[in-house]
């Protein structure tokens, strides 16, 4: 996710402690959803998650942000960053309708590396060879988790792959955003385009929502909002190339959350082209922090 600036006294501790809190509680939110999508359609998740999350966003948005974050310069294109993020968010439920919890994460682990591919054959950014590398050890990664041609593949599995990408170009659109707009300006207009544009299929998508369901959908809007939070947060106390890599421990709750919930437990081919992933990503956020000068 897009990064604001950090605090003027750095506090990396402090930063590394959000993170993780941050990434458990994104995995925690699509642990629900996973279960949700099983009686839901995907679109009605996301309009809900969107829905119970917007006034929590404003609040935050305008404690953290002040007014200002409240108000947008260039408020269509965050309206067309949320149809790339509804896109997203849409591929990677309808993957975990199908996979278990902890492929689907590794798989999405694949979104530094379509970053950085992107950055260099759209942006025209100078990506050198040694990153050129990571990159195609993060796509062998994937291969590896996929395995496209035996008897293990699942076409569902490239939902996530997919989903990487979309949050790729997600990413690279931030450009297209007023530099004036603030981070919480970024995270309140994903919430509110991604409500309004959901909310354009509940007409064909809805479905009564039972009582006993209510406290997930406050669940999955609660912990995804704090989710992005924190994180956020942890991204303002300390420096992109000590806490990004801290994404990564996901897979540690999305196997623990799988296995308690739903007795998944991902074989050995899985770990290993998560930790061939996961490996590629941690190198390339080094390697740009290095030339940074971080």
């Amino acid at each position: 996710m897009e990064t604001a600036p950090r605090e003027a006294e750095p506090r990396p501790l402090a930063g590394i402690a959000l993170m993780c809190a941050g990434v458990a509680s994104l995995c925690i939110s699509d642990a629900i959803a996973k279960e949700l999508t099983a009686g839901y359609a995907v679109m009605q998740v996301l309009f809900m998650r969107n829905l119970l999350a917007l006034p929590v966003a404003v609040a935050i948005a305008w404690k953290l942000g002040g007014r200002a974050a409240l108000r947008s310069h260039k408020p269509m294109a965050h309206m067309v960053r949320g149809f790339i993020w509804i896109g997203a968010a849409l591929l990677f439920l309808t993957g975990l309708r199908y996979l278990e919890l902890a492929e689907a994460t590794a798989l999405a682990f694949a979104a530094p590396v379509f970053i950085t591919a992107l950055s260099a054959l759209v942006l025209k950014e100078t990506v050198g060879w040694r990153r050129w590398t990571a990159v195609l050890v993060g796509f062998a990664g994937v291969l590896i988790v996929v395995r496209p041609g035996s008897a293990a593949f699942q076409a569902a599995s490239l939902f996530p792959v997919a989903t990487a990408f979309v949050y790729a170009v997600l990413m690279i659109s931030a450009r297209w955003v007023d530099k004036r707009d603030s981070m919480w300006t970024l995270m309140l207009y994903l919430v509110i385009s991604g409500t309004l544009i959901s909310a354009l299929a509940m007409p064909f998508a809805w479905r009564p929502i039972a009582a006993e369901h209510w406290w997930l959908f406050l669940g999955i809007a609660l912990f995804g909002t704090m989710g992005v939070t924190m994180i956020t947060q942890a991204f303002r106390m300390a420096p992109a190339s000590v806490v990004a890599p801290l994404d990564y421990t996901a897979l540690v709750w999305s196997t623990l959350l799988g296995w308690m919930f739903w007795g998944e437990m991902p074989d050995f081919l899985t770990y290993a082209g998560a930790a061939v992933i996961i490996a590629s990503g941690i190198y390339i956020v080094w390697r740009e922090g290095k030339l940074r000068g971080q």
